[in-house]
């Protein structure tokens, strides 16, 4: 097949029958994008965000209009475009305009500070800053102190502003040729949630969000174009941007996103406004949005067909509790930034709470030891997995991408082990492990053990040295009642965790705190609690 005839061009894969081949010469906003209006589904609606409803033609004319402002702007191909929006029309239509015409938009939390935006212009060194107008107060004068050409572009600007988009985008062509890009380009960069430190900038290729459209949202999620997705988490993370953009859009399917935040409150307002078929979220979602008062009470959470749950481990009790409440299974699967999305899933109608289910079909999973063999099956090891939505590497780490990207397998840093059943149970991250006493222990085993206690709403465990000098657990305690912290409290939860678990696994420690830290995405940053526990 002509790959310049027929730019809509899919070939089935020759060394894995699973996986999707592209054509050499591809655009993957031709894929989610102008796919749409050209196969009959132009009146679709695309998304519904707080401002309004967009169907496929609208939107495809967004992309081509933001395309344009890009490219005058100052961005072509291979040149960066940081983002910097909530979700949204601005935030779809900049992202694939900017992935039409060649260049790599890089997409950011608009929550961070002003160090954090500088640190991210210095590591990406974009060609053009697209900002809200909060942001804006942000990158004015970070921009023009760069010592790169770098154009600011304000979402929400006043009409009087040069550097206004929708201004800019009205008076744009509404048609668009895409760039003549390869399956092999960049098409966009992701930056890791920096629970274990700094943010690494992950670069995605044109050929990989089909890749997990269709291996994990059609087959194993059944996503279709009748499906109405909404998304907790954000799309300026891996998790989100497949939720809410290349999942439906690859079939033809309604995204509802919301800016507000993701309180239970919100959620379930969202929820009951625009009745979603399929809800992502995170774990701590869902605890909190079992802990709302009235929930039980809340109907529309039964029109929901399919949840969802990545961002970190759930743990048995919140799924189990969940499923009850809504007469509906919570699906968890495992994704990281680096695969850009799910690669390891519990499947619709065979949920296992308490696991991670087994590989999405597609992908290869391996559990190896410290020296990179291959661990018996019941023995704990480093999950590694092998699929064709892999990151091609970090940006400008040239020794950490050669660390996690070996060869055709990408390590996570998580250690799991299969179960009876075959399905992968999660342990903790590598370095989260802890040796006490000569044995390893799990923190996700004594905290999934925790959280089970009427007293505690969250909790964490991290390794403490002793008075000795001995590594021992540490729990971090979130408490229901913060009014009940004490002794007795401590005495109380250790004793809990003594008469459930082997005697070296209870908690040695126990601090209370207000709230646990996370990232945006909602992930623990346990470095914080190490630090915080001091030597």
């Amino acid at each position: 097949m002509n790959d310049r005839a027929d730019p809509f061009a899919r070939i089935p894969a020759v060394s894995d029958p699973l996986q999707i081949a592209v054509p050499r010469r591809y655009n993957a906003a031709l894929e989610f994008i102008d796919r749409n209006v050209v196969e009959g589904r132009g009146e679709q609606i695309a998304l519904i965000d707080d401002s309004g409803r967009y169907t496929y033609r609208e939107l495809c004319q967004r992309v081509n209009q933001a395309g344009h402002v890009l490219r005058q702007a100052g961005a072509g191909i291979e040149q960066r475009v940081l983002l910097c929006l909530d979700g949204g029309i601005d935030f779809v239509s900049v992202f694939w305009g900017a992935v039409k015409i060649g260049a790599v938009p890089v997409p950011v939390n608009p929550a961070l500070t002003q160090d954090d935006y500088n640190g991210l212009l210095r590591d990406s060194r974009p060609r053009v800053v697209v900002s809200d107008l909060k942001g804006e107060m942000h990158f004015q004068s970070t921009v023009i102190n760069q010592n790169f050409p770098c154009r600011l572009l304000t979402a929400g600007a006043s009409q009087a502003s040069a550097g206004d988009l929708t201004k800019l985008m009205a008076a744009a062509p509404a048609a668009l040729e895409a760039a003549e890009t390869t399956a092999d380009d960049a098409a966009f960069w992701l930056y890791t949630s920096g629970s274990t430190g700094v943010p690494k900038a992950v670069v995605h290729l044109h050929r990989s969000p089909i890749q997990t459209a269709v291996l994990y949202g059609q087959r194993v999620l059944r996503i279709g174009s009748s499906d109405r997705i909404f998304s907790a988490a954000k799309m300026f993370f891996a998790y989100g941007l497949g939720n809410s953009m290349t999942f439906p859009f690859s079939v033809g399917a309604t995204s509802i996103v919301s800016a507000c935040r993701p309180t239970p409150e919100n959620v379930l307002s969202v929820i009951d406004q625009h009745r979603p078929t399929v809800f992502c979220g995170v774990p701590t979602i869902y605890h909190n949005l079992l802990a709302l008062p009235g929930v039980d009470e809340a109907s529309c959470l039964a029109a929901v067909r399919l949840y969802l749950s990545a961002g970190e481990p759930l743990p048995e009790q919140i799924g189990r509790q969940w499923q009850t409440l809504s007469g509906r299974e919570l699906i968890d699967g495992l994704g990281t930034t680096e695969m850009l999305q799910t690669f390891l899933s519990n499947q619709p109608g065979e949920v296992r709470y308490g696991s991670t289910g087994v590989a999405v079909p597609g992908y290869k999973i391996k559990l190896v030891d410290h020296a990179g063999k291959e661990v018996a099956p019941g023995e704990t090891g480093e999950l590694m997995v092998a699929g064709p939505s892999a990151g091609a590497g970090y940006w400008n780490r040239r020794a950490q991408s050669v660390q996690t990207f070996v060869g055709r397998w990408t390590r996570t840093g998580d250690q799991f082990f299969l179960g009876p059943d075959h399905t992968y149970r999660y342990c903790g991250r590598s370095d989260d492990m802890l040796k006490v006493g000569g044995i390893w222990v799990s923190p996700f085993e004594l905290e999934s053990l925790l959280i089970q206690h009427p007293l505690v709403a969250e909790c964490a465990v991290v390794g403490h040295p002793d008075a000795g000098g001995l590594i021992k657990p540490k729990a971090f305690v979130v408490l229901k009642d913060p009014t009940r912290t004490g002794d007795d409290v401590a005495e109380t939860l250790k004793r809990f965790a003594r008469e459930h678990l082997a005697p070296y696994k209870y908690p040695r420690s126990i601090e209370f705190l207000d709230a646990l830290p996370r990232t945006a995405t909602g992930k623990v940053r346990r470095y914080c609690l190490r630090e915080q526990s001091g030597p």
